[in-house]
């Protein structure tokens, strides 16, 4: 592994992304530029554009840069498998061809010019920088909360995460190839790369609107990935499920204690309504508690089956030719 003049890869998952390419691609270009001309990355390095089975131009956008300069190269997924799967198509792809990865999205929201600090972070000894955003004054009140709510939920739960990370952050290739021996399907990696140890550490940066096109990540779909960040990588909603019912097996058999004493003494309880609240109270519990099991068994039925997390259709000229080709100067 370089650490003195690293062979870098900018991994940029893209979905439906034919507005906002052509102007962020060249500020990653630029930004390569720069990193090579301060002396903190080797000449050829790349960009590596991963495309998310989107249905507009993306695709075509990407190979027409990759003709126009050698340092753009681009895969591109059978389908869209979300954009999860598609930073790990960058990460797992990039082994073998570079020293270290950046991982950043494709709509100028991040900070590019942060790849500075996170390279110098890495010629000073760390094998994994995180991006993290340094304040949230731009958001709006609800987005702002729902996020913030988001990342302390997960920390709740037991999911190891770096507070207002999303999935910006620097990785050497030795943690890639360890990450690689990691084979689950329901990815949250914000969680998992945590896990993986190494020395780490974390660069601050403000971050901005989106440059153009509009947002892939909603609501629904945060939440989503809230989901499979709890039932991917923590045991903890269960404990809670065991822990509640054992409460209400206890509140149940002093109810069922009081009830016999009443009827032994004569003071029988009649009325329907409490006896309706009830029931009804239960089986929503007993419903809800089903539900949480029923994701946790989802995912292993899922992981079970060992499918592939994603699979490649088409490759540009210098992806194509693997890795051993690739680093081959001849």
């Amino acid at each position: 592994m370089n650490r003195t003049c690293p062979r870098l890869f900018i991994i940029v998952p893209c979905y439906n992304e034919e507005a906002v390419l052509p102007t962020t691609a060249p500020m990653f270009l630029d930004e390569l530029s720069l990193l090579q001309e301060t002396g903190r990355i080797d000449g050829d390095s790349r960009v590596l554009f991963v495309n998310d089975g989107s249905r507009d131009r993306t695709w075509s956008i990407i190979e027409e840069l990759s003709h126009q300069d050698p340092r753009v190269q681009g895969i591109s997924q059978s389908r869209n498998r979300g954009h999860q799967n598609a930073v790990l198509a960058g990460l797992m792809e990039s082994i073998g061809r570079c020293d270290v990865t950046i991982s950043i999205d494709c709509d100028g929201q991040d900070d590019i010019h942060a790849m500075e600090k996170m390279l110098d972070e890495y010629l000073a000894g760390s094998d994994v920088v995180y991006g993290v955003r340094s304040s949230r004054d731009t958001d709006t009140f609800i987005k702002r909360f729902t996020a913030e709510s988001f990342y302390k939920f997960l920390r709740s739960m037991g999911a190891e995460v770096i507070f207002n990370h999303a999935d910006y952050r620097l990785m050497s290739a030795r943690v890639i190839e360890a990450f690689s021996e990691y084979h689950e399907v329901n990815l949250f990696l914000r969680g998992l790369i945590p896990l993986v140890g190494f020395r780490s550490t974390s660069v601050y940066y403000e971050r901005h609107e989106r440059l153009a096109g509009e947002s892939h990540y909603p609501l629904h779909k945060m939440i989503a990935l809230a989901f499979d960040g709890i039932t991917s990588l923590s045991t903890r909603p269960i404990r809670i499920i065991t822990l509640f019912g054992l409460v209400m097996a206890l509140l149940s058999l002093i109810g069922i204690l009081w009830i016999v004493l009443r009827a032994c003494t004569g003071h029988t309880v009649a009325g329907w309504a409490s006896t309706a609240c009830i029931v009804c109270f239960m089986g929503g519990v007993q419903s809800f508690f089903l539900g949480v099991i029923g994701e946790y068994i989802g995912k292993i039925y899922l992981e079970t089956k060992h499918r592939p997390r994603y699979i490649l259709s088409e490759c540009t000229d210098e992806m194509q030719e693997g890795p051993e080709k690739a680093e081959d100067p001849s």
